[in-house]
């Protein structure tokens, strides 16, 4: 076993803090004069937002993938199996993905892509000699941002896996490019289409939470194993970014479902985020008891924490807590928890087939647990009622093919999207946020409105109106 550094001072305070925190930051939000800034530039003259901007309706989307490592070669079946999708053109590093991909699609008995591989620039060439409508992007972490501008300038609307982008001047710009080119960018958040998270959202819209408070989310998966894994994450991306920064990389999953829940952009907005880590201990520990000495991951240091916390108030006094910890032995879980002055809903609880618990009043008694399953089948989201079967054989028990499918319906039908811009960049901010808190030993930082003013205004989101996909 190596030597391990003592805990400073700081980390101690900051992980009794975080055990804490919830019970003083939904009391009291951080005064004013004790948050770090962050800068919120004005919308350029002659921009406007992308806000409640339909789509412009087509009977065919052309799609063209970026990124067939593991989550883009999982993301294509759907994308050839749902109605009105083609894809037309595949791009990755390595010519034999691209290839291999191109090979499932013509297997279905679609058009064969076009393949491109030049490297790190095979993209530019897709993107400037495709007609696309629709660019998913599913690379790792640093580069969404280059390749989702790119995309936006060439016309075509971007779909992009977490997070869009890991600078808050990189969020800016794809706000900013997004609404000069009158082309939307958004989040792939995949789990904001899970079947809980979507009853749990038309539950909190029915009031059957009363006032929201308060919610958990995260992500929280033991990777340690496939982050040692050759060959798994191209060129050891995944655990490099360990040894590049302090910050909640991958938070999304659950803050999400949370942030939607709670009209986060539609009528609330999170104002200040603060943060705590604990040491950098599993994935050195990891690498220690079972990793060869002469494996190249003995060069790298570790210094993000294993588990990295997230406290986000909001304008209406409600606080977020979000979490990351993808070193540390423990069963998957994105927490999915939402509370009010009504009732809880806590997710992957293991009290039933859903995962889920709720302790809902009237319906209680002897302040037990009640299983979840009733309740969700009251509050059962349209889409999956309409296409729950259908999505059954599909990825992560089907929210990624309802996810694709919606993305393509709407496309096809000229709606207005259930993800925007405004919220990949909200959802996102907290891996630079967090890194500055850190930076800043906790400190809260200031979230930026990156709706320059409209969070104000209530708005369709998630919780849609049922529509058919076009003929």
């Amino acid at each position: 076993m190596p030597d391990l550094p003592p805990l400073s001072r700081r980390l101690v305070l900051g992980g009794a803090l975080a055990g804490t925190a919830t019970g003083t930051v939904a009391t009291a939000l951080p005064a004013a004069a004790d948050v770090v800034p962050q800068p919120s530039p004005p919308r350029p003259r002659g921009q406007q937002s992308m806000i409640g901007v339909p789509f412009e309706p087509r009977e065919v989307v052309r799609i063209g993938l970026i990124g067939l490592g593991n989550r883009g070669m999982g993301m294509l079946p759907a994308w050839v199996d749902v109605p009105g999708a083609q894809v037309v053109a595949v791009c990755d590093v390595r010519a034999e993905r691209a290839r291999r991909a191109a090979d499932q699609v013509a297997a279905k008995g679609k058009p064969r892509p076009t393949e491109y591989s030049r490297g790190r620039t095979g993209y530019k060439q897709m993107l400037a000699r495709e007609e696309l409508d629709l660019v998913y992007i599913a690379t790792p972490w640093e580069f969404h941002h280059e390749q989702g501008v790119a995309a936006l300038r060439t016309g075509a609307h971007v779909g992009v896996e977490l997070p869009v982008a890991t600078e808050l001047d990189e969020l800016w710009d794809l706000v900013d490019t997004s609404e000069k080119t009158r082309r939307h960018l958004w989040l792939m958040e995949n789990c904001s289409y899970g079947r809980n998270e979507l009853a749990m959202l038309r539950m909190a819209h029915d009031g059957v939470f009363g006032d929201i408070t308060n919610g958990h989310g995260g992500y929280l998966h033991d990777l340690r194993e496939l982050l040692f894994a050759d060959g798994y994450y191209t060129d050891d991306w995944r655990r490099l970014w360990h040894t590049r920064s302090r910050a909640s990389f991958y938070p999304m999953h659950g803050l999400a479902p949370i942030a939607a829940a709670m009209d986060i952009n539609r009528g609330d907005r999170m104002v200040t985020l603060q943060a705590t880590d604990t040491p950098p201990r599993g994935l050195a520990d990891y690498r220690e008891r079972f990793v060869p000495r002469d494996h190249r991951s003995w060069d790298e240091t570790y210094i993000n924490g294993d588990l990295v916390t997230c406290l986000i108030g909001t304008e209406q006094g409600r606080v977020i807590r979000a979490e990351h910890d993808v070193s540390s032995p423990r069963p998957y879980s994105r927490i999915n928890t939402l509370a009010g002055s009504r009732g809880i809903l806590e997710d992957y609880a293991g009290t039933d087939e859903t995962g889920a618990r709720v302790y809902l009043e009237p319906h209680h008694d002897g302040h037990t647990w009640r299983g979840f399953a009733e309740v969700r089948a009251e509050y059962d989201h349209w889409l999956w009622r309409k296409l729950g079967d259908e999505a059954a054989n599909g990825g992560h028990g089907g929210m990624d093919y309802l996810l694709q499918w919606r993305v393509v319906q709407q496309l096809r039908a000229g709606l207005v999207p259930d993800i925007d811009v405004y919220d990949a960049a909200a959802w996102c901010s907290p891996v630079p946020l967090s890194v500055a808190s850190l930076e800043a030993d906790g400190a809260p930082v200031e979230v930026p409105d990156f709706t320059r003013g409209q969070w104000r205004d209530a708005r369709p989101g998630l919780d849609s109106e049922e529509t058919d996909m076009p003929d």
